[in-house]
């Protein structure tokens, strides 16, 4: 089924088990359309800007040619954790009634780590390229949320993404700069130049695809942000720091680049 805004949505049937990799207790449940979902919680510690975060970065990145798994939003009835016997998942159920966000189960999949099986430096440069734009502080070599599945290499938690937003208020504007530390990023040892991933990734991170891609996030999670009357203008928000960060991505693609000649 698919909703007006373009994501599918499915409805939780039954809670599987935990997935206690990441830090937000994520789960593996099966859905009403019979597949398995990876579910990341609204009641989660993270709240709702994680999973705003995981809709726009995983969504821009899979216009952008990058494997990510199927995002989908996932209704769960909290009465699906009555039979949980651990009550930490009890508590995480009965905190995450409605709506969800879901990724697809990818089976046999593992983590993928590029000092044992090179992704290739063009890869390697691009994914560097994407997590520089949005901020993404969790791809190390510690967390690399990376999978490889049928040979290839899938993209996954962005959770932690787009930091600015959790500082939004009353006349929030794009900051001149923003920090980003690459030299723990776990695609630096084998990147190429990332002056290339620019060239070829920048001109299609258009207007039209950002437009479209906010409109995926649904207008509820962006209304329980305060600091805005409308979820539009959450939305409008997103696109001043995505317009700020392309106008100036000369200067931290050079960084980029510093920390890579460095480290090779």
């Amino acid at each position: 089924m698919s909703t007006a805004n373009g994501l599918r949505a499915v409805a939780a049937t039954r809670y599987v088990t935990p997935l206690r990799e990441g830090g937000s207790l994520p789960g593996l449940v099966e859905a009403d359309d019979l597949g398995m979902y990876v579910l990341k919680f609204r009641g989660a510690g993270q709240g709702v800007k994680a999973l705003v975060a995981e809709v726009i970065v995983g969504e821009l990145a899979r216009a952008l040619g990058f494997r990510v798994p199927e995002i989908v939003l996932a209704d769960l009835d909290p009465e699906l954790g009555r039979a949980e016997p651990d009550e930490e998942v009890q508590e995480l159920l009965r905190a995450s009634g409605g709506r969800n966000l879901g990724f697809d189960y990818l089976p046999g999949s593992f983590d993928f780590n590029p000092l044992v099986r090179d992704p290739g430096p063009d890869l390697a440069a691009r994914v560097l390229w994407l997590d520089a734009l949005v901020l993404n502080v969790d791809r190390s070599w510690r967390n690399p949320n990376l999978l490889l599945w049928h040979r290839d290499v899938w993209l996954i938690d962005h959770g932690a993404a787009l930091y600015f937003h959790h500082r939004f208020g009353p006349g929030w504007r794009p900051a001149p700069d923003y920090r980003y530390d690459a030299g723990d990023h776990v695609m630096l040892p084998v990147a190429g130049p990332v002056t290339e991933a620019d060239r070829e990734l920048r001109p299609l991170l258009t207007g039209d695809l950002l437009r479209r891609t906010l409109a995926l996030v649904p207008d509820e999670w962006l209304a329980q942000d305060g600091a805005f009357a409308t979820p539009d203008d959450a939305r409008a928000a997103y696109t001043a720091f995505f317009d700020a960060r392309l106008a100036t991505s000369s200067r931290w693609v050079d960084a980029l680049e510093a920390t890579r000649a460095a480290r090779v």
